[in-house]
């Protein structure tokens, strides 16, 4: 299918912006929305089979109920031309896998955000009960702002219900990101999702994969019985409690790693805020900047000025002490005396009466 097609009416195909082994993608547009889309068209061989397009629209379905800002929304899907495709938004950027081959690898500080991102997103289809089945940097897109949104949700569910004894890349996914128990033909869960997730912040950190192989099968080997190269050995400054979670990740038992990708990007989450604070490194100015860069000046050794409160008058109160009333006072005391000598009084009389 080439640019200018227009598929069920609706949808104007533009450019060709990326190919692969199971589809083509375009950039295109919705006539009847008047957006930008992005398509994702489906080879005849997979297209043709009739359980197969059952079985993409039941994923394609549940993939479009997935609403998150880490995950590329699908709005739409169809058959056209005698091929299946996926319309979903259209993200300008590249993927992950392109920019790796570009710059290598990432720092410590740039890679942590990127992966938490993509481990809210998965982590979130698999509350909803998805698991994608084919993790892996191609299907990362990062904008020039560093947001990410995972891609292809439901499409290697799909594939995988065709052809399921053979072992092929589109099948099975990309065999230097799968799983050991998808190596050997077992249902992917959340952990195998985790440990893709894995071997991608490991290339992320390192720009290296941990297991490289001429073929599929010694790659499925190797993710069943090799143990990955430490981080360490490719970046020696990696903190050692990130290549703890990294090694972690790519166990082999599934029951060894973190259970979902919500639970990954919690720890690298908690790991990225607890960081121990390093010092800021010298600055290496170019000549041009040197030539007006000023050390700043060493704060004054000047004792600080002590501040005194201005005198406060207090004015005097003059207090007046009444005089003694004498008269009072005497009149009193009789009284007092006059209720005393009654008592006796009154003591002989009750005792008159009271014998």
């Amino acid at each position: 299918m080439e640019a200018g097609t227009l598929l069920n009416n609706r949808y104007q195909l533009l450019e060709r912006i990326g190919t692969g082994g199971m589809a083509d993608v375009f950039r295109a547009r919705d006539l009847m929305l008047e957006r930008t889309v992005a398509i994702k068209i489906l080879h005849e061989t997979y297209s043709n089979d009739k359980a197969f397009q059952d079985r993409f629209k039941q994923e394609a379905r549940a993939a479009a109920n997935l609403s998150h800002p880490n995950i590329v929304t699908v709005h739409d899907f169809g058959f056209d031309h005698g091929q299946l495709f996926i319309v979903m938004e259209h993200i300008p950027g590249k993927d992950l896998k392109t920019i790796l081959r570009q710059r290598g690898r990432y720092s410590v500080e740039e890679a942590i955000p990127l992966i938490v991102q993509a481990c809210a997103g998965i982590g979130y289809a698999h509350r909803a009960g998805l698991v994608h089945c084919d993790i892996k940097p191609h299907n990362m897109i990062v904008t020039q702002d560093g947001r990410l949104k995972v891609t292809d949700f439901g499409i290697a569910r799909a594939l995988s219900t065709i052809m399921p004894d053979e072992r092929a890349d589109v099948v099975w996914g990309s065999p230097q990101y799968f799983s050991p128990e998808q190596a050997v033909g077992e249902a992917p869960s959340p952990s195998s999702d985790v440990y893709s997730l894995g071997i991608v912040l490991y290339e992320v950190l390192t720009g290296a994969l941990p297991f490289t192989a001429p073929s599929s099968e010694e790659l499925a080997r190797m993710h069943l019985e090799e143990q990955p190269i430490p981080p360490s050995e490719y970046v020696p400054d990696i903190p050692p409690a990130l290549e703890e979670i990294v090694l972690k990740v790519l166990s082999k038992e599934p029951s060894a790693r973190y259970r979902t990708a919500d639970q990954l990007g919690r720890v690298l989450l908690r790991f990225g805020t607890q960081r121990d604070v390093v010092p800021s490194p010298a600055l290496n100015l170019t000549p041009e900047a040197t030539n007006s860069y000023q050390q700043p000046e060493p704060p004054s050794s000047k004792p600080e000025p002590v501040f005194s409160l201005p005198e406060i008058a207090v004015p005097e109160v003059e207090v007046s002490i009444p005089e003694i009333d004498w008269v009072s006072v005497g009149l009193g005391l009789i009284a007092l005396i006059a209720v005393g000598g009654l008592i006796p009084f009154w003591i002989i009389i009750i005792n008159l009466y009271n014998p």
